[in-house]
């Protein structure tokens, strides 16, 4: 299980990332990578860091295996086999997402940069599908290698993804975007359908 896990996690990386960002440089001339850029605000180095932790966690927990404390409770073959079958879907979903957003995808915010606001596909269920799916992949990481630190990484993950969302793209959405994001997001949930909608 464990080969087959970091396997997962090695083709995560290569397609949500490398492969995303060089469609996005032979399409825009750009990476599209502004997480770090000199005008990144704090909150933006805050969770890039944190999600950072929990990826890198995720990977270290995995690499780890059985060694870490196990959690007898989901160490089942049917439960680890679900934990593939997510991380595969939860891919998907994320090459699916990055794909509807088009020249608009970005890792991370630049405050002067102006991008078209994306509300079909994926987008039309959730405002952060991208987000939504990543943590899924963890997720099911963490129930295919069900040990102490995949699950941890998942929580850690978790917090970075909702320091990115809360403090840094929704009020750079709003203004960018104004009214017409408001609307959008007082009948989108942020991660969930139905969950986490705002106020009109």
């Amino acid at each position: 299980m464990v080969v087959a896990a970091l396997a997962l996690q090695a083709a995560f990386l290569l397609l949500a990332f490398g492969l995303r960002t060089a469609l996005h440089a032979r399409q825009t001339g750009s990476s599209g990578f502004r997480a770090l850029a000199r005008n990144a605000s704090v909150r933006e180095r805050a969770a890039v860091a944190i999600l950072t932790a929990g990826g890198a966690m995720s990977l270290a927990g995995t690499a780890l295996g059985d060694v870490a404390p196990v959690f007898s409770v989901l160490d089942h073959a049917g439960v680890r086999w679900s934990g593939a079958a997510v991380a595969v879907l939860a891919t998907a979903l994320v090459l699916v997402a990055q794909s509807t957003m088009g020249r608009s995808w970005r890792i991370g915010v630049d405050p002067a940069e102006r991008t078209d606001l994306v509300m079909h596909g994926l987008f039309a269920l959730v405002r952060n599908p991208i987000f939504s799916a990543m943590l899924a992949f963890w997720a099911g990481i963490a129930l295919l290698i069900p040990n102490a630190v995949t699950l941890l990484a998942v929580a850690v993950a978790w917090v970075g993804v909702e320091v990115q969302v809360r403090a840094v793209e929704e009020p750079y959405l709003l203004r960018t975007h104004g009214d017409a994001y408001r609307r959008y997001a007082s009948r989108t949930g942020r991660l969930l359908p139905g969950i986490g909608k705002m106020r009109a």
